[in-house]
């Protein structure tokens, strides 16, 4: 299948000039027409067999841009998904200039957690994808009742935070890598804190046992881990209740905390704290890939072969797993 993007801008109501934009950039399953705005402006149309397109929503970690997750948004759309990437470079804490999935600081403070949204970057996305509804190449073509939402490392967290129907309706499902939702003592948690979950929604939460980010960022939560996956693991043992069959956890053999990443980018960010791995990075990418696809067409887009798949890999003995589960 053909897949093509387009661009959009979007100012966020009621951030501070200049950090008051988001680029984003859409992928879509497109049909080659041979028009004449096709020939002269690369304007190509979305292959309407697959719509009414279910949209997926990636949540980038801090400091990795966009088109470090294009090589995810591309397997995605091949699959007849939408996928919505974007930048937003702004002041993701006081007085620290980034790239930032977009963060509401305020909802991860104690008396404030889970009463309000933390993903101060959704409400904007949402109206561009309204707009995207109403004219252009996806006009009239997309689900906007069943959006996915995805993420990496903090824009992990964010996208688990908010399967709350109750501050988004549309949101139907959640994936996370290299993320987990143990509180910072900083903000007045007790040392080993692990934060609850909406626990409403399917989610597929992922991570890698070679994750030097994790692994060296324990101090943040009064603890030492055990191992560099033990607050993932613990988020989805003590955050989530389960119950559904619809709640998954795959931790990769070797897979670092920028396995999702692609191309490596060594000069922003933590990359410095994470561990070497000797396994192929486009074999675990394409494990990786592969898993969300059949979460999303298992759980939001109903297809029985692709609980099947799920089933046996839940079954399975693969040599780049190192546990899966699901409750």
């Amino acid at each position: 299948m053909s897949v093509r993007a387009l661009y959009r801008a979007a100012k966020v109501a009621n951030a501070p000039s200049p950090y008051d934009t988001i680029h984003l950039k859409v992928f879509y399953p497109a049909r080659l027409s041979g028009k004449e705005s096709q020939q002269n402006f690369g304007i190509v149309p979305a292959n309407k067999d697959r719509s009414p397109f279910k949209i997926v929503i990636f949540f980038n970690g801090v400091n990795c841009g966009a088109e470090r997750y294009q090589w995810l948004a591309v397997k995605l759309a091949e699959r007849g998904l939408v996928v919505v990437t974007f930048n937003w470079i702004a002041e993701n804490l006081p007085g620290r200039i980034a790239i930032t999935p977009g963060v509401e600081v305020k909802a991860w403070t104690p008396d404030v957690y889970g009463t309000i949204p933390s993903a101060s970057a959704l409400p904007t996305l949402l109206q561009v994808l309204e707009d995207l509804q109403s004219e252009g190449v996806l006009a009239g073509l997309l689900d906007l009742e069943r959006i996915v939402l995805g993420g990496h490392s903090a824009g992990g967290r964010i996208a688990m935070e908010n399967t709350n129907p109750q501050f988004f309706p549309q949101v139907v499902a959640a994936f996370a890598y290299g993320a987990h939702t143990a509180a910072a003592v900083q903000a007045g948690y007790v040392p080993g804190t692990i934060l609850p979950l909406p626990d409403s929604l399917p989610l597929m939460l992922m991570g890698g046992t070679n994750d030097g980010v994790i692994a060296q960022s324990s101090n943040i939560y009064g603890v030492t881990w055990e191992r560099a996956t033990t607050p993932i693991e613990r988020t989805f043992n003590e955050a989530i209740a389960g119950g559904r069959n619809d709640s998954y956890l795959l931790l990769l053999k070797e897979a670092n905390h920028f396995a999702i990443t692609h191309p490596f980018d060594a000069n922003t960010g933590t990359t410095f704290l994470d561990f070497p791995t000797a396994r192929s990075q486009e074999d675990i990418r394409n494990l990786m890939a592969e898993t969300i696809g059949l979460f999303i067409d298992a759980h939001v887009r109903s297809q029985t072969q692709a609980i099947t798949a799920l089933n046996q890999l839940l079954k399975s003995s693969h040599p780049a797993i190192a546990r899966i589960e699901r409750k």
